[in-house]
């Protein structure tokens, strides 16, 4: 039996700036799926603080964001 996934406060900063570049976009986190190769549950589970995004996935998202992957990073650093 699995327990419930557990958002990470580490991870939020990322979480809360893909949700927020998302909606600035107007779009669904389907759409955002669709955009990055990712699946609809694993940008949830990014935006939630569930998950502890790899590399590959960073750079998806940068990519489907027309940003620099550094850029979803800046959430750390106030930026």
């Amino acid at each position: 039996m699995t327990g419930a996934v557990r958002a990470n406060p580490e991870l939020m900063p990322l979480g809360l700036e893909v949700r927020r570049l998302r909606d600035a976009r107007g779009w669904s986190q389907e759409e955002l799926a669709e955009r990055s190769g990712l699946h609809r549950n694993y940008i949830g589970g990014i935006e939630r603080a569930e998950r502890n995004v790899g590399v590959m996935a960073l750079l998806r998202l940068a990519k489907a964001l027309e940003l620099r992957p550094g850029q979803l990073l800046d959430a750390y650093s106030g930026k």
